[in-house]
């Protein structure tokens, strides 16, 4: 998370592939990362709301982003069939964030900043449309009447003929999807013609809430790699190096939060941002999402192990940014975030003599329509 004011540049901690390293550039051209930065700007109480409302901000994609894992392999579509991750993978990830980051400084430093950043910009413009419109759909459903004329569609390419043939693409959607892309569009080509701060947090809120959502832990093991990784990944990228800080300099996308810290005397007018990095949302709300499911599977009609971990998160939070006060240089999230958001959980577990039967805990990859389909078929 990061504090910054016009022109600074600092580094931070990252998140995915398609999020990961890449701490990025807001509308005014200032830096963002994913590390906390101590440098005061603005009054008091500014500062108070900017932090406040980026901590109320990241706490909503987790909260909800949670909920809605517990029951998005019901999808209709095989795009919202959740992405299981195995240790694995989780092994593989900070190596694989290492060498995109990487790539990624040595794509700024050979070609020229203004081009990739082109293509970045369609890039998260067309996925923010997606994810926006994803995010949006439950809520707007509610919105309409059960009488509203809503017409069913089916996008369907396919290769081959006879026996060989192949899907391709198979989408379903309905009038009340199209009203969302229609209204994901307005925000998309608001964001790309403005990079307004409020179409960025649209487009970061939906970023953050999908991943929350459609990324699963296979079991608490692979968190506990997963988040381990990441830590080390962290601290020396931000530490050891200073490419992170170049491909912050360079990069502009819609992969943090912010508000300004000036938003009081200026309005929405206001260029001095407070921000949070998306990788400082997703990575630890992916783990309290499977303590979430975890809690489901307990059948104990509790749910013990989410709050705890969404309060472990609250609390790494504010500790992050104490410390950034307290010795006035940069602080990457994960170092306080990832012991609050697995050792507290732990800890009740083993007060509770639950802490075998939480690392027990399996999740198994869902079956997509294709997948059942092909089933079909061979019986």
């Amino acid at each position: 998370m990061a504090e910054v004011d016009q022109g600074s540049a600092f580094p931070g901690e990252a998140a995915s592939p398609a999020i990961d390293s890449l701490n990025a550039t807001d509308s005014n051209g200032t830096d963002s990362t994913n590390a906390t930065v101590a440098k005061f700007v603005s009054t008091p109480e500014g500062t108070a709301l900017a932090y406040g409302s980026l901590v109320l901000m990241a706490l909503l994609p987790i909260f909800f982003g949670a909920l809605r894992s517990v029951n998005c392999a019901k999808g209709k579509n095989s795009s919202d069939m959740p992405e299981t991750i195995t240790s694995r993978d989780a092994a593989r990830f900070p190596i694989i964030a290492s060498c995109t980051l990487f790539g990624l400084y040595l794509f700024f430093k050979i070609f020229s900043e203004e081009y990739i950043n082109m293509l970045l910009s369609m890039y998260f413009f067309v996925l923010g449309i997606l994810a926006l419109s994803h995010t949006i759909s439950p809520f707007v459903n509610r919105l309409f009447p059960e009488n509203f004329p809503n017409k069913q569609y089916q996008l369907l390419f396919t290769q081959g003929s006879g026996e060989n043939k192949e899907e391709i693409v198979n989408y379903e959607f309905d009038t009340k999807d199209l009203l969302c892309l229609c209204f994901s569009s307005v925000v998309g080509v608001w964001y790309i013609l403005k990079k307004h701060w409020i179409a960025n947090n649209l487009f970061g809120l939906a970023f953050a809430l999908n991943g929350v959502e459609l990324l699963h832990l296979n079991n608490v093991s692979t968190g506990c790699i997963l988040l381990g990784g990441l830590f080390v990944y962290d601290v020396f990228w931000v530490f050891g190096t200073n490419v992170m800080v170049t491909v912050a300099k360079s990069f502009e996308a819609p992969i943090k939060l912010v508000f300004p810290q000036d938003i009081l005397e200026k309005g929405l007018a206001a260029n001095n941002f407070a921000m949070l990095g998306l990788g400082d949302i997703v990575i630890p709300g992916i783990f309290i999402a499977l303590l979430l499911r975890f809690d489901v599977s307990l059948n104990k009609n509790s749910r013990t192990y989410f709050y705890t971990g969404f309060l472990a998160y609250i609390f790494g939070l504010g500790l992050t940014i104490f410390v950034m006060h307290t010795f006035k240089h940069a602080q990457p999230a994960l170092l306080y975030l990832v012991p609050a958001c697995t050792g507290l959980p732990f800890f009740v577990a083993l007060v509770k003599g639950e802490l075998t039967e939480m690392f027990r805990y399996e999740e198994t990859p869902p079956e997509s329509k294709e997948d059942k389909e092909t089933e079909k078929k061979e019986n």
